[in-house]
Formats: structure tokens, C-alpha cells, sequence
């Protein structure tokens, strides 16, 4: 579906949407656990829903009433059909983690897009745990058959922190428990930390060491009710369009919350935007920027929306740190310099990020997405500093993380159609 997106200044208030980091891990331990979980206010977006769909397959019991999932775990089992994970990778590399620790053999796939992102260091990974594995390439569509009972096994940590999720997640599955050793840097490390936070919460310890972590035996999943807070990594697109347009406060952001992406709320701040937080509040207003350099290793999600900030900023800003993007929904480094570059922008992607020469002002233009959600957004967030109309031409891919965008995005007086 396309979006045209008129010039504009934003002014309001809008509510953050769900975590969807938060909502699958919630769905995976939900299921996982001996008993009854309830997952309040999640993410129903086509991301999460294909995890619920998952762990249905797998064998939990899933109610769905209002904005509350109560999901029955344990006695998890193979699925008896293919399951289909649309364009998710937290769905299909997280999962297949599970997968592996259960007895039969479970078939995975997904849209075109999520059959080219590379799966091969995970699959070879549980193939070293005992796991027999059937794949396209090192891709989906492929096949895991469980159980996979080795301790010890050793993978790469800078090409996805979803590898090291989706082991952790399944080593309490193991009678020996596991030691995972990372035999790189690892990267988007808070997104780790989100899943040990999880897991935590459902009965499960995870030790750190000095290459990687281990997850001592003879535990299980216990299960726990929560409510899932609000996404840092969707209010910045919103939080970003406030320092570039008018002044914008998002709610439901809560200060504590182990999500790297709320480091757009510091970066903002160092472009020149005044950031200011009430509870869980947060308000960005517009003030003159100025370029800035940013490691994006330990946030990539961020890094459109602040390219689309670095090009209104005066001078030159360097993002790096993010290499991994090119394994995205769509090569993020090449789509976002390509649709910002339409737009007259003076961008030059690099092997792990890129480099804005700022304060030029941008034009509309038809802004071609890729699918991707998050181009979708920061080209609509663009389009509003730009002279003359912009066109979207996917608005719909935003529902995968932010279905309410386009209506948050009229709330604080964007001008659409």
C-alpha cells in the first residue's frame, strides 16, 4: 500500500507500541514453561503473531482475550507441519534453538526475504550440539531433528545476537546444560541481555564468562506472568521526527528496561535535540543539530532513522559499527543511503554504517522500501523535513513491528493520504 507524505511539524502525544523483542521472547518462555503464563499487552504485529503460530505448532496452548495471551507450556513436542515464519528472523533463528532440543524433526521457512538471511552459523552450531539439520544453503527453508544433548559448542557472536538467543534459549532443554564460547565480539549485545533478563524471570540463570556464557543444568522453565513495555526501537522513529520537526512526547518507555535501542534517547540529545524524560514520558522538541559520530554495534536497528537525522544536522555525521545490516530485511546500509540519496541527501554508505554531510535540504521523492519496515518509517519521518511530496511506496511492511505508525503518525499532525 502506498503512503504520500506531506511537509509538516509534529506536536502531541502518542503511546509507545509493544516490544516486539520483548513479545517473542515472552511467547518463547510462555511456552517453554510447566504451566500457565499470561502475556499482557503484546505486540499483535505479523512478526509476533508468527511466533504465537509457532508455538502453537510446537504444542502450547494459546487464549487470546482482549490484549492478554495465555499461553499453556511444557511437554513441547516436533511440529507435525512446516512452520511458517513470514518474514521474522527472531521467529525462525530463535526457534529453531527450541527446536532442537525437542525429540522429531521441525521444518522451517519464511517469505523470500527471510530465505536469502543467513542461518549457517546456528544451524552448523546445534549440528555440534547433536542436532541433525537439513538446510538450503545454510538458509530457510530447512529442518531440525532433536534432541540435541551436547554441553559445549563454540560460534561466532558478530554476524546476529539471534544465534546466541537461540541457544541460550534451548540449553535449559539439554540434561547437561550448555556453555556457549564466542569466538568473536558480539554484537547487539543488549538484545542478549534482553533474552537472559527473560529467562530469568521464568526460573532460568545464565553465567557470564569471559567467551561467552553458560547455562548450568538441572533447570527448567517455570512460568510468569508480565506485561510487555513499550519499544524503544519503534518511538524513535516518532522521538526522531520531534527533533527534526515540532515537539513529540511518547509514553509507556520505561526508564529501566534492558532494550539497546533506548540509545536513540542519548544520541538525539548529542545531535542537539532537547530530550527530556517524566516517568515513563519522553519528550524530544527541535532544536538546531549538529553532526555526530555513532557506534551503532550495540543498536543497528537504529540506524535509518539516524541517517534521516544526520542529513538535517550541519556538518558530518559518521555512523559505524553495524556491518551486520546488510543481513536485514533488506541490505540496510544500501537502502538507506539509497533512498536518502533520492531524496538529494549527501550520504556515502560504508561497510558498516555511513557518512552524511548534512544540512542539505531534501525534496520529496518515491522512496522504494524493500519490504523493509523500518525504511518504511524513516522515509515517512523524512518526508516530513522534505520539500515537495514524498511517496512510500510500501507503508503496509510497518506492521511487522509498528502497526499503529500511520495513525500515530496523523494523531500528531502529519498530513498523509
Amino acid at each position: 500500500m502506498k503512503l504520500t507524505v506531506y511537509p509538516g511539524n509534529l506536536h502531541g502525544s502518542v503511546h509507545a507500541p509493544p516490544s516486539k523483542s520483548h513479545t517473542h521472547r515472552a511467547y518463547m518462555l510462555a511456552a517453554l514453561a510447566e504451566g500457565t503464563s499470561r502475556v499482557q499487552s503484546p505486540l499483535f504485529g505479523e512478526d509476533t503473531n508468527a511466533t504465537l503460530d509457532a508455538v502453537q505448532a510446537l504444542g502450547a496452548e494459546v487464549a487470546v482475550s482482549g490484549d492478554t495471551v495465555t499461553i499453556r507450556g511444557g511437554n513441547l513436542h516436533a511440529a507435525d507441519a512446516v512452520i511458517d515464519c513470514k518474514n521474522s528472523g527472531s521467529s525462525i533463528r530463535m526457534l529453531a534453538g527450541i527446536a532442537a532440543g525437542l525429540a522429531g524433526k521441525t521444518a522451517f521457512t519464511g517469505d523470500d526475504s527471510l530465505c536469502k538471511r543467513p542461518m549457517l552459523p546456528l544451524l552448523s552450531a546445534l549440528e555440534a550440539l547433536g542436532a541433525e539439520v537439513e538446510a538450503n544453503n545454510g538458509c530457510a527453508p530447512f529442518s531440525i531433528t532433536g534432541p540435541a544433548a551436547g554441553d559445549e559448542v563454540a560460534i561466532q557472536g558478530d554476524i546476529s545476537s539471534q544465534f546466541i538467543s537461540a541457544l541460550l534459549l534451548g540449553a535449559p532443554l539439554s540434561p547437561s546444560g550448555r556453555t556457549i564460547r564466542l569466538t568473536t565480539e558480539l554484537a547487539s549485545r543488549p538484545y542478549v541481555n534482553m533474552t537472559i533478563s527473560a529467562m530469568k524471570k521464568h526460573g532460568v540463570d545464565v553465567l557470564e564468562t569471559d567467551d561467552g556464557f553458560v547455562v548450568p543444568a538441572g533447570q527448567h522453565y517455570t512460568p510468569a506472568d508480565g506485561i510487555v513495555s513499550g519499544d524503544y526501537s519503534s518511538a524513535a522513529f516518532i522521538l526522531a521526527a520531534g527533533a527534526l520537526t515540532g515537539k513529540v512526547t511518547v509514553t509507556g518507555l520505561e526508564e529501566q528496561d534492558p532494550q539497546g535501542d533506548k540509545a536513540v534517547l542519548d544520541i538525539l540529545a548529542r545531535f542537539g535535540a532537547k530530550v527530556s524524560r517524566t516517568g515513563d514520558a519522553v519528550t524530544v522538541e527541535c532544536r538546531k543539530l549538529s553532526g555526530i559520530e555513532v557506534d551503532l554495534s550495540d543498536a543497528p536497528d537504529l540506524f535509518p532513522i539516524i541517517a534521516v537525522v544526520g542529513c538535517a544536522a550541519e556538518g558530518t555525521t559518521r555512523l559505524f559499527g553495524a556491518a551486520h545490516l546488510a543481513f536485514k530485511e533488506s541490505n540496510r546500509l544500501q537502502t538507506t543511503a539509497a533512498f536518502l540519496s533520492a531524496m538529494g541527501a549527501d550520504i556515502t554508505a560504508t561497510e558498516d554504517g555511513c557518512i552524511i554531510r548534512g544540512g542539505r535540504p531534501l525534496h520529496g521523492a518515491e522512496i522504494e522500501t524493500k519490504g523493509d519496515h523500518r525504511i518504511a518509517m524513516a522515509g515517512a519521518v523524512a518526508a516530513l523535513t522534505a520539500e515537495g511530496d514524498t511517496i512510500i511506496d510500501d507503508i503496509s511492511c510497518a506492521d511487522v513491528s509498528y502497526p499503529a505508525f500511520v495513525s500515530d503518525l496523523r494523531k500528531l499532525g502529519g498530513n498523509t493520504a
